[in-house]
């Protein structure tokens, strides 16, 4: 972590190299009565939106390339790290046209987030996390509007535990994954990461919305060990065959 003071050789004492912005407001009425609020509830509901729609139909898409009851094959579909590059790719779209407008929260954690650190206000907590919610509303009712058939054939493509795996571990990946994911944002809006005596290696700290697309993708290569629970190794293009693992 970076200094808060710096040590010149003959004793004296600089200033800080970073400025640590003032805690917002608890409640901001003021906020109500600037276009700036509603532009910023209008980007995270419609950002909200299009997040749920393209992710969604990305995990449903898959589901019935490979569902076996319905001509689906094992080593059809984008497969897990294309789902995982669909969620990263419209996070770091997403954040990058909405970081300047509402901060390009798209999370009701990160959100949530924000608040106890007492950067956003109350108020501006409560109708993002309401906005973020209407609009994953009406994302996933888009795609149920669009594609009733697979929307229903899969479950609306919502997750489900993995085969040996209790609530308890999936509970307990929810939460580490959502630390992972809140941490990245707090690190990569400190205002200590400019300063000089800052020294972070890793470059998604540094970035946003590149932090944002990172994100996911870290987390394909666990997600791509649930491939193995169905025994089947696909071959190369071209081969047209199978092998079933060992």
């Amino acid at each position: 972590m970076g200094k808060d003071v710096e040590v010149a050789e003959h004793g004296h004492f600089s200033a800080k190299d970073y400025h640590d912005p003032p805690p917002t407001p608890l409640i901001d009425a003021v906020e109500l009565t600037k276009w700036s609020f509603y532009r910023a509830l209008i980007a995270e509901f419609i950002a909200t939106l299009l997040f749920l729609y393209i992710t969604v139909l990305t995990v449903i898409g898959y589901r019935s390339q490979t569902d076996q009851a319905h001509n689906g094959g094992d080593c059809e579909g984008v497969g897990i790290l294309g789902i995982a590059w669909a969620f990263g790719g419209m996070i770091f779209i997403l954040v990058y046209c909405t970081a300047g407008i509402s901060g390009g929260h798209i999370n009701p954690a990160v959100t949530f987030g924000l608040f106890l650190a007492r950067k956003v206000s109350l108020i501006r907590a409560v109708m993002y996390m309401v906005a973020q919610c209407l609009g994953a509303i009406c994302g996933v009712g888009l795609v149920k509007g669009f594609q009733k058939a697979y929307y229903m054939r899969s479950g609306g493509g919502a997750n489900s535990l993995a085969l040996g795996y209790s609530k308890g571990v999936g509970l307990g990946a929810e939460i580490i994954g959502t630390f992972v994911l809140v941490y990245t944002v707090f690190s990569a809006t400190d205002p200590k990461r400019n300063a000089r005596d800052s020294h972070v290696p890793v470059i998604s700290l540094r970035n946003p919305p590149l932090s944002s697309f990172l994100f996911p993708l870290s987390f394909s290569a666990t997600a791509s060990c649930y491939e193995q629970q169905r025994q089947t190794i696909c071959l190369p293009i071209g081969s047209n065959s199978t092998t079933t693992a060992q």
